[in-house]
């Protein structure tokens, strides 16, 4: 009962928030819709009993009446759904966006390492309608239940006993949140199904994966797998229909009942000669009114129930990304006088089998360019996430000139560093907003995006676009123009140059879509441009690489590997080590003579 008071507060505090005025009008007129019925059926009685006594005028006063009440009805509800179906839209719009800040607005990231957050995700994506829809539930209940306490007048007018009619309810109701619980149990114990069959249809249906599906031929392999998860899940969510079908059978034959003994009761009090036939149509009126009034509400009850356990769910998922940061303790600094010091730093992701990182110790020296170097899953790209505070360290700490970031507003911090990621976001915006994105405050800020592109030896993409710097990317529009991996990535490392002055600037595989000659000259420049930030505000600049070729021209050498740093030094220092780094380094060079 909780849960579904709280979905009632949240629907409908959604619609008075959004639309306040819309929200009351919807409400009185599938009120005024509700209770023009069961005005009805007096008169509806007083025209049988004036029919039977051959009185027109009376006769005639009935049917207007009842015409009046049936007209009304049909324009009060025609109404309530012009209005209704608008607060739908604004209903959806203001979930949508809610859905939208779980994802994305939390300090961390940690929330989507966890398998019942993707559970619970999935679930709420597939029945997000139901608490939309829940809306109409919450008019139309509001409207029979006011029909309901006017009905009951009338009735005890009858007979005392007619009172019990809706007690009769409440075998369907329970029968009904029953049934509805066992559906939403089924839904829950299916969600892991329904993702991965949800995400083999992506990989049918995207560009990006169409190629490998195509050359591995593996169409028919994932049609099969797509088609067994989701006969497995019909097959959970057919069973628990059938048994929830059951349960509702149940309870409305218990209501059918009841009703026939109302009528019956009733019959009897007129051939007893102590009502009219009037009086006898009346209550078989109001009866089956009642019949409609108690199935219906069971049905929006049931609704109701369903987007309860999506507001449960949503409020779950709200949780679970509300992990945030402790308030701040420090200002972040101008500049970084000494370094940036991983101390003892150890991370695991949940439910890892072991530690990602364990015991990480070194400096990165205020106004240097370091290259992070090591064999895929070393940990390289996790140091990055921990630096930007994407998750906070297991164990140890992360210190900027012996103050550890954990004391930095999030946000402040973050707005200090610049990145380009390997795996960059492909924003469809116009080609200025695109790179501009990487400082919002200037995201339409031409200048800026031509200073920035230009930093990232990119501007050769903006040349060959028919609209230059408006020219709208993307095939989300029909006149989009969509660009190679390549200039993709360039655009990227665009929005990681739009930062001036960043304190910790990271290149985590920045050019991993260039060839190795373009990405030396790039890296070339980075450093350069690396060397006059230092000046100005000790940038510690981080470059993330598999490539040996061109990590030599960092001022130190980072080896990343067994959950830890191998060696540090510069490329001499490493080469004549002989270590891990000289190895990898000559087998990579190797290949290339």
């Amino acid at each position: 009962m909780r849960e579904l008071v709280l979905a009632i507060g949240t629907v409908g505090g959604i619609a008075l928030r959004r639309s306040p005025v819309r929200m009351i009008t919807a409400v009185v007129l599938m009120v005024l819709q509700a209770v023009a019925m069961p005005l009805a059926a007096p008169w509806l009685g007083a025209l049988v009993d004036a029919a039977i006594d051959r009185d027109p005028a009376a006769a005639t006063r009935a049917g207007t009446a009842i015409a009046v009440a049936l007209i009304g009805a049909v324009t009060f509800g025609h109404f309530a759904h012009i209005v209704y179906f608008e607060l739908i839209e604004l209903l959806i719009a203001d979930l949508d966006e809610r859905l939208m800040r779980v994802a994305g607005d939390s300090d961390t990231m940690a929330h989507h390492d966890r398998p019942e957050y993707a559970d619970h995700l999935a679930a709420v994506r597939q029945q997000l309608h139901r608490i939309a829809w829940s809306l109409q539930a919450l008019l139309s209940g509001t409207g029979i239940l006011t029909a309901m306490v006017i009905t009951a007048i009338i009735l005890a007018r009858v007979s005392p006993w007619l009172l019990l009619l809706p007690l009769l309810a409440i075998p369907p109701l329970l029968t009904g949140r029953r049934a509805e619980a066992l559906v939403d149990a089924a839904r829950t114990t299916s969600a892991e199904r329904s993702r991965l069959a949800l995400h083999i249809y992506g990989l049918m249906t995207k560009a990006s994966t169409s190629k490998e599906v195509r050359l591995c031929r593996l169409t028919p392999r994932l049609l099969d797998e797509h088609g067994k998860l989701w006969r497995e899940t019909t097959a959970t969510l057919w069973r628990a229909e059938i048994r929830a079908a059951a349960l509702r059978i149940a309870g409305l034959l218990s209501f059918a009942v009841g009703y026939l003994g109302a009528v019956l009761l009733v019959v009897d009090h007129t051939v007893r000669g102590n009502g009219s036939v009037g009086t006898v149509v009346l209550t078989v009126s109001l009866a089956a009114q009642v019949h409609f009034q108690v199935s219906h509400g069971i049905g929006l009850l049931q609704e109701m129930d369903g987007a309860a356990s999506v507001v449960r769910r949503l409020r779950w998922l709200e949780s679970a990304a509300a992990q945030s940061a402790p308030p701040p303790g420090h200002a972040v600094p101008e500049r970084i006088t000494t370094g940036i010091r991983l101390r003892g730093v150890g991370f695991s992701y949940p439910e890892a089998e072991g530690p990602v990182l364990a015991d990480v110790d070194c400096v990165l020296p205020a106004g240097s360019t370091v290259a992070l170097v090591g064999e895929n899953g070393a940990g390289k790209s996790t140091l990055v996430k921990l630096l930007c505070r994407f998750y906070d360290p297991a164990a140890g700490a992360i210190e900027v000139d012996g103050v550890d970031i954990a004391g930095f507003a999030v946000p402040e911090w973050r707005s200090r560093i610049a990145a380009g990621f390997q795996d960059f976001a492909r924003f469809q915006l116009p080609v200025r907003q695109t790179v501009g994105v990487g400082d919002v405050p200037r995201v339409d800020d031409e200048a800026a995006a031509a200073a920035a592109l230009e930093r990232a030896g990119g501007t050769d993409v903006v040349e060959g676009l028919p609209d230059g710097w408006s020219t709208q990317l993307g095939k989300a529009y029909a006149d989009g123009a969509e660009l190679s991996g390549g200039q993709w990535q360039k655009l990227a490392l665009g929005r990681a140059m739009m930062r001036t002055d960043p304190l910790l600037l990271i290149l985590d595989e920045p050019s991993a879509a260039l060839d190795a000659e373009t990405e030396h000259r790039l890296f070339e420049q980075y450093a350069a441009g690396a060397r006059q930030a230092s000046q100005r505000t000790g940038t510690v600049t981080l470059l993330v690489t598999h490539r040996f070729s061109t990590v030599r021209i960092a001022d130190l050498i980072i080896v990343v590997g067994d959950g830890g740093i191998l060696e540090f030094g510069s490329h001499a220092t490493l080469m004549q080590r002989g270590g891990t780094y000289a190895e990898l380094y000559s087998i990579q060079a190797a290949a290339y003579r």
